[in-house]
């Protein structure tokens, strides 16, 4: 987000926030930032005990939270280490027999999606319908075909999930890292080994938990779109979807 891009019109604001590396800030439709917009949201579909993982450097954005009277809770990830390592940081927060959300903070999502995800009563995720995305989202085709596959099996539970898969065209639905988890993934967190990346992923943990802990997850299929901000270039086009709606 740092890297300058010449091609993206933004305000001298969002020029601003973003050279600060910190996407949750970055104002993007009628003066409201991100985090703003991700949080209305959630607060939408019922989500409404909320915890922020930040890292250690984020003064910023626990100033923002009390200068706006946003009601959250933070967790600090000392080293970026990871998603994994990410929700880890936030296991205090967590009861016994909790089912607790994990969503990213650069991306905005549905309401009835996370509606429909919340009302789950067991472990699950949103598995969002590529041909879906690319018409309904301010994603590259090019992007999607880069996201988390997953395969999905006759009772509507995930099976599998593959980062970067081979078959793009074999693959209706991805993941976009909405999950609804039980605590057993705190488990399976510790349990996995770094990425080729050097890093502790969600999916693996996903995966393990299955595989090794008998963690059934649901997948909850929708054919929504979803708004990222993964560089300075996606901030006009998340800024355009909003206001067009």
């Amino acid at each position: 987000m740092r890297a300058a891009d010449e091609g993206a019109a933004l305000t001298k604001e969002q020029t601003l926030v973003a050279s600060q590396g910190i996407k949750a800030l970055i104002p993007v439709a009628d003066g409201k930032t991100m985090l703003e917009l991700i949080l209305e949201n959630l607060a939408d579909a019922g989500f409404i005990d909320l915890c922020l993982v930040i890292g250690p450097e984020h003064d910023a954005i626990r100033g923002f939270c009390s200068e706006k009277h946003l009601q959250v809770r933070f967790a600090v990830q000392q080293e970026p280490l990871g998603t994994a390592d990410a929700v880890l940081a936030a296991e205090r927060f967590i009861g016994p027999d909790d089912l607790f959300l994990v969503v990213n903070s650069d991306n905005i999502y549905p309401v009835k999606s996370l509606r429909r995800l919340r009302n789950e009563a067991c472990p699950a995720l949103i598995g969002f319908e590529r041909s879906s995305l690319i018409a309904k989202s301010n994603i590259h085709e090019d992007r999607i075909a880069k996201f988390a596959a997953i395969e999905i099996d006759e009772a509507g539970n995930l099976i599998r999930i593959v980062e970067k898969p081979k078959d793009i065209a074999a693959c209706s639905y991805v993941s976009m890292n909405s999950w609804l988890f039980s605590p057993k993934i705190f488990d399976a967190c510790k349990a996995i080994g770094p990425s080729e990346r050097g890093e502790y992923e969600i999916t693996a943990a996903v995966q393990y938990a299955i595989d090794v802990l008998g963690e059934r997850f649901a997948v909850v299929t929708s054919d929504e779109g979803v708004l990222d901000l993964s560089s300075r270039a996606d901030i006009e086009s998340v800024g355009r979807f909003l206001n067009n709606k």
